[in-house]
């Protein structure tokens, strides 16, 4: 199969997640493609981040780069175990023997970000995708032709289309004149990684456990959550309405916090530590008036990590993205190549509003106040020893609804 008859690449603007599995799925379909970063080769990447890599993600990875779904299984781990603890007595434990999914790959994997990352670096210089370092992009005209683009380190590109994955703050996006809507949580969100191979666990280590803390007592009455994942642990702490969360986040309270839930061995283990109040929010257009740049991932929506749809809907954005971009450049007539862009932006969007809904509803069900949701909790708490779908709705509701968005098909997110 060769390639795409065109001039120039498709550019990605991005070389994170989104702009790396959308310039791998181009080339995988035959076409082109560059990336253009803003930061320069020897950025920090440091943090757990997106750890939750989804079965449906991985497949997606495989397909456009074989074997790198598979890499992520072979170094993630997937816990086997669920509980859940209701100021700090135990309402929920469940162990699986198996990790589900189709046999080749599980339902879920666990991984650092910086890991993912890795390999897709590999992927790229493997298939010769160049990234252009220091190459942030400034300016973006478009038109019914293709796209002039001019960037940081004083290059021009031309291309017959520019894909936007250069994240929540996207210059691609003010050029196009795309805008966010929507809000923001309310509470803050503490979220550290421990690291786990360390001289100091003396003790026998932690098993691999997702663990939730409703209102845990040993963190002043705040809500903890506890997940593994290959190399460390990450730990979400739900800031209180009058907390300051730079005190939360200093070295004294996330001692004590770590001690409580984790154990004192843990304490001197903190690798990576940052404080978020989440975004919930949707670009009023994803593609620009001429249907030559799309945006994609992080440039395109924002949403709460609860569920973890953030990185698993972005690299789905990025594929679809690729593949409508695809057909545009093969379509014989204008009109059909504006309808597959078009046709792109109906279907993430649909999955973007879906998501933010969903990521939406684990995060109103934590910081809300609402009485009837208080209620809820309170009886399920006390019919969890005797009713366990009691114990099962206090475990699984601060992840949101499981589903992925009704547009998509492929089971992607």
């Amino acid at each position: 199969m060769g390639s795409t008859d065109i001039d120039q690449p498709v550019l990605v603007a991005g070389a994170g997640p989104t702009g790396m599995t959308a310039a791998l799925a181009l080339h995988a379909r035959g076409v082109p493609a560059a990336i253009l970063e803003a930061d320069s080769e020897d950025r920090d990447r440091a943090g757990s981040r997106a750890i939750y890599v989804h079965g449906s993600t991985l497949k997606t990875f495989d397909r456009v780069s074989p074997g790198l779904g598979k890499k992520q299984v072979e170094e993630g781990l997937v816990w086997p175990t669920r509980r859940t603890l209701w100021r700090g007595k135990e309402v929920f434990k469940r162990t699986y023997d198996n990790p589900g999914g189709d046999g080749e790959f599980p339902h879920f994997t666990s991984i650092p970000q910086e890991s993912t990352e890795a390999y897709m670096h590999d992927a790229l210089e493997e298939a010769g995708i160049p990234i252009h370092w220091d190459a942030g992009v400034e300016s973006v005209e478009s038109t019914p032709d293709g796209v002039h683009v001019e960037t940081a380190d004083g290059r021009e590109w031309e291309a017959p289309y520019l894909i936007g994955a250069d994240g929540g703050g996207s210059r691609v996006r003010k050029e196009i004149g795309a805008e966010f809507e929507g809000d923001q949580s309310e509470n803050s969100f503490v979220i550290v990684d421990v690291d786990l191979h360390t001289d100091s666990i003396r003790n026998e280590p932690l098993p691999f456990e997702r663990m939730f803390h409703y209102d845990d007592p040993a963190a002043n009455g705040r809500n903890v959550m506890l997940v593994p994942f290959s190399g460390g642990w990450r730990l979400d702490i739900q800031c209180l309405g009058d907390d300051d969360p730079e005190e939360v986040s200093g070295e004294e309270t996330l001692k004590e916090i770590i001690a409580s839930v984790m154990g004192e061995e843990y304490t001197d283990n903190i690798k990576w530590t940052s404080t978020y109040k989440f975004l919930q929010v949707i670009a009023d257009r994803f593609v620009d008036e001429h249907r030559r740049v799309l945006l994609a991932g992080e440039a395109a929506h924002l949403l709460a990590p609860f569920g973890a749809r953030g990185m698993n809907s972005c690299v789905a954005d990025a594929d679809a993205a690729a593949s409508a971009i695809t057909v545009a450049l093969q379509a014989r007539t204008d009109g059909v190549a504006r309808h597959e862009v078009d046709l792109y932006e109906s279907q993430r969007r649909d999955a973007a509003e879906y998501n933010v809904w969903a990521a939406g509803e684990a995060l109103k069900y934590l910081q809300g106040e609402d009485p009837v949701t208080v209620l809820r909790k309170e009886v399920s708490a006390s019919l969890a020893d005797y009713f366990e779908p009691a114990g099962e709705y206090l475990d699984d509701a601060p992840y949101g609804p499981h589903e992925a968005p009704p547009s998509a098909a492929s089971g992607n997110y």
